[in-house]
C-alpha cells in the first residue's frame, strides 16, 4: 500500500497514524465505576483519574449515529436497540444465506463479515466479535484507543442530594400523630459523584494494514478526527459536568508500518501545570508543550486542536 500525496497526511487512511487526545472535565463524572458506587474511576496507587477506551468509543459511536446514521455505510453495531445476533442476521438475509450456527461454512462467514464491515462504521473501525449464534466471524479493527489517564491525581467527591418528588404512592400516606399533620415521606435521598477538575490524556492508533481488511477509508478517518473534537457537545449531561477536547495531535507516517515508534513521538507532547497552582480547577492552570523540532524522517505532525 503506497501513501498518497494528494491529501493531508492526517486524512490518509493508507498511513499509520498515532494521536494524542487531551480532554478535561469540570464538576462532573467522566466515567463512573459501577463496582464502586459509580464513583469516578481512579488508579488506587496514584489517585490519577481513568476513563476507559469503551467510554470514549461510545461517544464516537453516538456522534457518528447522530450525524450520519441515515447512511447505510455508517450504521452503528454496538447499541441498545437491537440484539447483536439480529444484526448478524441482517447480513445473512441481505446475501440470501441461511444461518447454521456453529456449522456455518467458511465461505458464508467470510461473506457475512465483509457485509458487516461495509455497513457498520464501528465494526470496520474498532473491530468486533460476531461469532455468537448467527456467525459473522471476527474483525480486528484498525483504530485502537487506550485508557485515558489524568495528569494529576483527582479528588473523587460523593455528595448527598434530596428531591421532593416521592416514588411510591404508599410512602405519601397520612401518619396519625405527626406534628404538622402532613405525615408520610417528605423527601428522597440520592447521591452524586463528581471530579472538581481533571485533565486527561489518551492515545489513539490507526493501523492501515488492518484497515485494508475491513474497508476503513479516508472518509472514515476524517469522521474519527471530527468526532474526537466535537462529540463532547453531543454528550452533555448534568452528571458529566463540563467536558471538552483540549488537544488533538496527530503524527502521520509516510510508511504504513510507521517511520518511528509511537512512544517516542508521544514523548514529545508534554502537559505542564503552572508552578503556582496547588489545586488545578481549569485548563488555564495547565499548558501543552509540543517538541516539533527534528521530527523523524517521514513523520508529519498535525495539531487539530
Amino acid at each position: 500500500m503506497s501513501v498518497s500525496t494528494a491529501i493531508a497526511p492526517h486524512l490518509d487512511a493508507q498511513r499509520r497514524q498515532d494521536a494524542v487526545l487531551i480532554f478535561d472535565v469540570s464538576d462532573g463524572n467522566p466515567n463512573g465505576d459501577p463496582d464502586a458506587g459509580n464513583l469516578p474511576r481512579v488508579d488506587p496507587e496514584t489517585m490519577q483519574g481513568l476513563v476507559t477506551d469503551v467510554a470514549i468509543k461510545r461517544k464516537i459511536r453516538d456522534w457518528v449515529d447522530a450525524t450520519r446514521g441515515t447512511s447505510e455505510r455508517f450504521k452503528i453495531y454496538v447499541q441498545g436497540q437491537e440484539s447483536l445476533n439480529s444484526m448478524h442476521q441482517r447480513a445473512y438475509s441481505a446475501l440470501g444465506l441461511t444461518s447454521k450456527g456453529t456449522k456455518q461454512n467458511r465461505g458464508d462467514v467470510d461473506q457475512a463479515r465483509a457485509w458487516m464491515c461495509e455497513n457498520f462504521f464501528d465494526i470496520r473501525t474498532f473491530g468486533a466479535v460476531m461469532s455468537t449464534g448467527v456467525n459473522a466471524g471476527q474483525v480486528r479493527g484498525p483504530v485502537q484507543i487506550t485508557f485515558a489517564r489524568s495528569f494529576d491525581p483527582i479528588t473523587p467527591l460523593d455528595l448527598s442530594i434530596t428531591r421532593i418528588a416521592i416514588t411510591k404512592t404508599e410512602d405519601m400516606g397520612f401518619a396519625e400523630g405527626d406534628d404538622d399533620g402532613r405525615g408520610g415521606k417528605r423527601t428522597e435521598m440520592g447521591r452524586k459523584s463528581f471530579v472538581p477538575y481533571g485533565l486527561y490524556r489518551a492515545h489513539l492508533f490507526v493501523n492501515p494494514a488492518f484497515g485494508e481488511q475491513t474497508g476503513f477509508d479516508n472518509d472514515d478517518l476524517a469522521v474519527i478526527w471530527e468526532a474526537l473534537e466535537r462529540m463532547w457537545d453531543l454528550d452533555r449531561s448534568a452528571s458529566r459536568g463540563m467536558m471538552a477536547c483540549r488537544g488533538l495531535l496527530v503524527f502521520s507516517h509516510d510508511h504504513k508500518l510507521g517511520n518511528a515508534p509511537a512512544h517516542k513521538l508521544f514523548d514529545r507532547v508534554h502537559i505542564e501545570r503552572a508552578s503556582d497552582v496547588a489545586a488545578p480547577r481549569s485548563f488555564a492552570d495547565y499548558s501543552i508543550v509540543v517538541d516539533e523540532s527534528e521530527l523523524p524522517d517521514g513523520v508529519t505532525l498535525t495539531r487539530l486542536v
